[in-house]
């Protein structure tokens, strides 16, 4: 994939997925999300080289120092990840993001253990992620979902599911919910079908 065209993306998932966003050009200068993850995409590459992986960290936190946003430069990352807002997120070394996710601020992709393993959730494509929504150990958010503000996963949630609460209980989407809801910025539990158990 052409580094230049994975920056492009970026630029243009966040005018996309942002009502605010007047131009490409104050995307570029004003994201600080477009920032973090550019930065990533950076320190990530250099990662991979065992000799750079100093330089890759220090990458990470001095793009954390700027925007307020932490990536571990060995998390990887998809296409058109659009961050909204992003303070407070922190995204752990062994996590997996999928392509045209939207996350928003506070967001955690957290261990649960202290072993070298994979410990960190994988996060699929078309997913939407809350504010302060926390996904922690090596669970899987299967594509097209949706986890509500502030909710606590622990346990994998199935592609096209809803999860909200704490801990987060997961339900599958309305049918009658709109099919992209980043696009329609709906909160993650307004998807949730009338009358589940874990419906607000």
């Amino acid at each position: 994939m052409n580094f230049m065209l994975l920056l492009r993306e970026d630029l243009q998932a966040a005018k996309d997925q942002d009502p605010a966003a007047s131009s490409l050009l104050a995307v570029a200068f004003l994201y600080s999300g477009v920032h973090a993850v550019w930065s990533h995409r950076v320190a990530h590459a250099l990662w991979q080289h065992r000799r750079l992986k100093g330089a890759a960290r220090l990458i990470s936190q001095l793009s954390r120092s700027l925007t307020g946003i932490e990536i571990h430069p060995g998390a990887t990352i998809g296409r058109r990840l659009f961050i909204d807002h992003g303070t407070g997120i922190v995204v752990g070394e062994t996590a997996e993001i999928g392509d045209d996710v939207l996350m928003y601020q506070a967001v955690t992709l957290g261990g649960r253990a202290l072993n070298r393993t994979k410990r960190h959730p994988t996060i699929g494509n078309r997913v939407m992620l809350g504010a302060g929504a926390k996904i922690l150990g090596p669970v899987v958010v299967g594509d097209d979902s949706a986890v509500g503000a502030n909710a606590v996963v622990v346990r994998d949630v199935p592609a096209q599911s809803v999860a909200v609460g704490i801990p987060a209980l997961t339900r599958p989407k309305d049918p009658a919910a709109p099919a992209e809801p980043r696009k329609d910025f709906l909160d993650p539990a307004l998807l949730v079908p009338a009358g589940s158990p874990s419906a607000p």
